[in-house]
């Protein structure tokens, strides 16, 4: 039975390689199994190889925090078969302590995929030949999609005008970074009642005329002088 033909693929892909696989399912139509770390190069060895399923291009790496399960992370791996033009998902989880092997000995483009992974997650792979930060700079601290990173981060980059270089320095955020020293249009204008402003305190010198409905300012012109 060729792959095309499968009824399950998730299914199919279980029967074959039963050691390997702990969970498998269809999700929207797209098959998705669950391996064990010692398990995940084997598997996806299969899975490149095998002629009825011939997985040979690896489209993406990305992880998923669940802070809190027990193994925190997933690696998810996207597989794409050019052969029987099919995809297939495969998950393994992962901690901050435990290492995911590295799998670009499997596939070349995981190489760059991984270091994303770690940059972003902390998620170490064993066995990866550079496994460096790859999109933020290399003085930066945490990792920015773990869950429980905070939006501003821990320290800031900016120019500092006496050393003449870029310099890190401790996030500090005040109240006053949320006041505004300006005032807007609307503001200024407090003896003008507007479209809306019927409950609003009237002035002691009373309201101005100002017909901004019908789009005219000719009353309000006329006061100005």
């Amino acid at each position: 039975m060729s792959v095309e033909n499968l009824p399950d693929l998730a299914s199919q892909i279980k029967s074959a390689r039963g050691g390997d696989v702990v969970e498998a399912e269809t999700i929207h139509g797209q098959a998705v199994i669950r391996t064990q770390r010692e398990n995940l190069l084997s598997l996806l060895s299969f899975l490149r190889d095998d002629p009825a399923y011939r997985f040979e291009q690896l489209i993406d790496i990305c992880g998923v925090d669940y802070p809190d399960r027990p193994e925190r992370f997933d690696v998810v791996y996207q597989l794409l078969s050019l052969t029987h033009n099919r995809r297939i998902r495969v998950k393994v989880s992962a901690t901050e302590d435990a290492a995911v092997p590295s799998c670009a000995g499997v596939y070349k483009t995981a190489g760059w995929l991984e270091r994303e992974v770690w940059d972003m997650y902390g998620i170490y792979f064993s066995g990866h030949a550079d496994l460096r930060r790859i999109l933020t700079d290399y003085g930066f601290e945490g990792h920015p999609q773990r869950k429980d990173f905070p939006l501003t981060g821990y320290v800031e980059l900016r120019y500092d005008n006496e050393l003449k270089r870029t310099v890190y320095s401790p996030v500090q955020l005040v109240q006053d970074f949320r006041r505004f020293d300006f005032m807007s249009p609307w503001e200024a204008m407090t003896d003008v009642q507007l479209p809306g402003d019927e409950k609003a305190v009237k002035p002691k010198f009373g309201w101005k005329k100002a017909d901004l409905l019908s789009g005219s300012l000719a009353d309000l012109k006329g006061d100005a002088k």
